[in-house]
């Protein structure tokens, strides 16, 4: 802590935990991920070092926590829209890619920053096969009332369109596709795939 720096007031651990995610994804957002460290986040956060190593152990601690917290805000943004889903197989196709698109656009860049941060890191790399499954089986779940293949296809298919949800957000988040247009072709993959035995 330097000098001008007031004394962190006494917080419970979650709100103290809250206030460090907040305030590395202002550093990730205004400076790149590259600035982000458990020392400059402890200066910025008025707060110790031990206290920043405390909650996240690590840099990659951190990155992983904020990489975590992005996805569980967008999770409860996806489960609202999906509140009732719609009984034909377009509607829900075209839900899934303006809500996926959505996501990510609300996340932001940071979203693939933090996560092209974390590249070669096995804890991310684990963290990210976890998320991924789980997005696989909710997709699954949505979409298994349409399908013409089995269950272990109708898998598979599922990786393959989180996996181009995943390049098309990307590029959207670069500016190299509109989000409308990154969601309807999304929506139109899901329905040729899902559609066809």
């Amino acid at each position: 802590m330097n000098a001008t720096t007031a004394p962190a007031k006494r917080m419970a651990k979650a709100e103290r935990r809250e206030q460090l995610l907040e305030t590395a994804m202002a550093i990730v957002r205004e400076q790149g991920t590259d600035a982000l460290t458990l020392g400059y986040l402890a200066e910025r956060a008025g707060v110790s070092k031990p206290i920043a190593y405390e909650h996240f152990g690590t840099r990659s601690g951190l990155l992983i926590a904020l990489y975590k917290r992005i996805d569980e805000r967008q999770a409860v943004t996806v489960a609202q829209d999906f509140e009732r889903t719609p009984k034909r197989l377009g509607d829900v196709a075209r839900l899934i890619g303006e809500s996926y698109m959505s996501c990510f656009r609300t996340a932001g860049p940071e979203c693939h920053a933090i996560f092209a941060a974390l590249k070669g890191d096995e804890e991310m790399e684990r963290v990210q096969r976890e998320l991924t499954a789980g997005y696989v089986e909710f997709y699954r779940g949505l979409l298994a009332p349409y399908a013409k293949v089995g269950a272990g296809e109708l898998q598979r298919r599922c990786i393959a369109i989180v996996g181009a949800g995943e390049a098309l957000s990307r590029e959207m988040t670069h500016g190299r596709i509109e989000e409308a247009d990154a969601a309807a072709t999304l929506a139109a993959l899901i329905e040729a795939t899902i559609a066809r035995a």
